[in-house]
């Protein structure tokens, strides 16, 4: 449904983004995740038509964003970080203007602006003026824009800034609640609003795609997945050059290391990060801390997280042939980027 390749944007010799590659299959939601400053904005006022590319290609439903430019418009709904709204008019009245200026018929207008307020649960303020709404529900009638002329395509930039958490919680539904019918792109910079909204999720950062896949193959591929933390006593020489050396040795272990921390003396923190798929056993690194003869204090199991994975590739630079799925982008793109 939606193709970007090679994508960039440069404002006189700074590049707001460059050489971005993914693409979103029909009924997807794929979130844009990025720190602020990382190009997310530009990305996606590039796919909407708002802003030219200084060079690179994007699709939507079939159409080229630059050359086709009217036909897009058509084919997407677009919720800007601030929506575009006309306070003085009712929420119904702005809608009935909005799917007008989109080319929806006399005929089907009613049906499809009851269809928005529906989705957006605004029946019960169809007649309020937009300056009497919450900021919550102002999210909702930016949303309903969006949507009113049923489009295939929806991109929503930035959809819960500013909203408390209960309005965060019943925007993120809404979102949910448009996949299949719609193929959704949603930026942000909020790490639960990806995992607990989207399918996929490519990360940008300073302008490039550093990763794109399911936030769970991301979490196994960059971490090792699972693992163990452990506090211990001991001498920290005795344990680096002998606990550690033991730990490595087990089957399944793919990083046994000291963890910086603030403990008592002698007291040290230990990480032992598992192999992608594998399930390591904790009876096991108990049996070889106890075996060495090194204090064992605590130990339990530890799972790789989102914000893990955002800190490790906006932290450091990763290649992206080795973060991305192999059916995502072209050998060339991945080389590329």
């Amino acid at each position: 449904m939606i193709e970007v390749e090679h994508l960039s944007k440069v404002y006189g010799s700074t590049p707001a983004i460059e050489d971005v590659t993914f693409a979103v299959e029909p009924g997807e939601i794929l979130g844009l995740l990025g720190p602020n400053g990382a190009g997310k904005t530009t990305t996606m006022r590039i796919l909407s038509g708002y802003l030219p590319a200084s060079a690179g290609t994007a699709k939507i439903a079939g159409f080229e964003v630059h050359e086709q430019s009217m036909a897009v418009r058509k084919h997407i709904g677009y919720l800007p970080e601030t929506p575009p709204l006309y306070t003085d008019m009712t929420v119904e009245g702005f809608l009935h203007f909005v799917a007008r200026i989109k080319g929806v018929s006399a005929g089907d207008r009613p049906r499809q602006v009851q269809m928005a307020m529906q989705r957006c649960n605004l029946t019960e303020k169809s007649h309020t003026l937009i300056r009497k709404l919450s900021k919550g529900y102002r999210q909702r009638v930016g949303i309903a824009q969006a949507i009113v002329h049923d489009p295939p395509a929806i991109i929503l930039d930035e959809p819960t800034v500013g909203l408390d958490p209960r309005q965060i919680a019943e925007v993120r539904s809404l979102i949910k609640s448009l996949a299949g019918d719609h193929t959704v792109i949603l930026s942000t910079h909020i790490l639960p609003e990806v995992s607990m909204t989207c399918d996929r999720i490519a990360i940008i950062n300073k302008g490039r795609v550093v990763a794109t896949n399911t936030p769970d193959n991301l979490m196994a591929q960059l971490t090792g997945g699972s693992g163990y933390e452990l506090e211990v006593e001991g001498d920290v020489a005795d344990i680096q050059s002998r606990l550690i050396v033991f730990l490595q040795g087990l089957p399944g272990v793919k990083l046994a290391e000291i963890v910086p921390t603030d403990l008592p003396n002698h007291h040290h923190r230990l990480r032992v990060i598992a192999e992608q798929g594998t399930d390591l056993v904790g009876r096991d690194i108990a049996a070889t801390v106890v075996g060495a003869g090194v204090g064992l204090y605590e130990m339990r199991r530890s799972q790789a997280t989102l914000e893990d994975v955002f800190l490790q590739l906006t932290t450091e630079e990763k290649p992206l042939d080795t973060l991305t799925d192999p059916d995502d982008v072209e050998p060339s793109a991945g080389e590329a980027a």
